[in-house]
């Protein structure tokens, strides 16, 4: 996730990290080159067929409320993604808080949180498809890469663990509920994850905006002339520009410089459960050149 300051005007006009460009620059440069050919055809070798922008304007026009439907959905994705991840960190708040009301024994409390930030580190892990496995380690003591679904068999040893230390049936019921709520939230990322926005769309968009900015030099050479390619490039940045934000937006847990700071969100739980485990608190996440992991 990209955080900076409000940019000034300098920084909004030539800011590239946590930019689009430098993905759809080759479709830009390569469709204002076409239309620099096509203007140079039809004012040296031969005369090709000219139209004027009213049909432009309303293809434009149901092009850019599609796009804004895609890209709302897509956004929708990031959200609930989000929210989803605050739930857990309220969840491990609050089962902390339970260990406190109903587990006696420290030893037993200290197993319970160490394996629930193992799960939290193996839910991370299992949405982004990485392989490193140290934090894992590091709070729970095995990384249950042999299970089917590793974030499962730990939230699975964590249930166990409930209900050996709980010292009445209250406090189990209590902490049962609040692991529930835990898989409940990683269900909806598993879903959010395993689920992208159909095909047709992005299949829709993409052949769209293409045809469009392929067509638009017909229409600009009467009156735009060798400003044509200038004006296509810039349709062209906004329309390929919206498309690969919201292919962005809809994969939320990715590790893209728009996606949400999963590695951030983890450390943050990890400084609220340090004290009860008699640890260091660590230091929270930086930006590294504005980029929040």
């Amino acid at each position: 996730m990209i955080l900076r300051d409000k940019p000034g005007l300098m920084q909004l006009m030539f800011a590239v990290r946590g930019s689009v460009l430098p993905r759809i620059l080759p479709r830009i440069i390569g469709l204002s080159a076409l239309s620099a050919l096509i203007l140079w055809i039809d004012s040296e070798v031969l005369r090709l067929p000219h139209t004027n922008a009213a049909p432009f304007a309303v293809f434009g026009i149901a092009l850019s409320l599609f796009l804004g439907f895609r890209n709302n959905a897509a956004y929708d994705r990031w959200w609930e993604g989000r929210k989803l991840w605050g739930q857990l960190v309220a969840d491990m708040r609050g089962l902390s808080r339970d260990c406190d009301l109903f587990v006696s024994n420290g030893e037993a409390r200290h197993r319970i949180l160490r394996l629930a930030l193992g799960f939290l580190h193996l839910h991370r892990i299992n949405l982004r498809r990485q392989d490193d496995r140290s934090a894992v380690l590091f709070w729970a003591g095995e990384d249950f890469a042999t299970a089917p679904h590793p974030p499962c068999a730990a939230l699975d040893r964590l249930t166990v663990e409930v209900g050996r230390a709980a010292d009445d049936g209250f406090g189990r019921k209590a902490m049962g509920e609040r692991i529930a709520s835990m898989a409940l939230a990683q269900a909806g990322c598993e879903r959010i994850a395993t689920t992208p926005l159909p095909y047709v769309y992005s299949l829709l968009v993409f052949r769209t905006t293409y045809l469009y900015c392929l067509l638009l030099p017909f229409a600009l050479i009467d009156g735009a002339g060798w400003l044509t390619p200038v004006f296509v490039g810039i349709v062209a940045y906004v329309f390929f520009g919206l498309a690969e934000v919201t292919e962005e937006l809809s994969t939320p847990f990715g590790e893209t410089v728009n996606g949400l700071p999963l590695d951030a969100i983890c450390r943050t739980v990890e400084r609220t459960l340090a004290p009860r485990l008699g640890q260091e608190v660590p230091p929270p996440l930086q930006p590294v050149d504005y980029f929040l992991s």
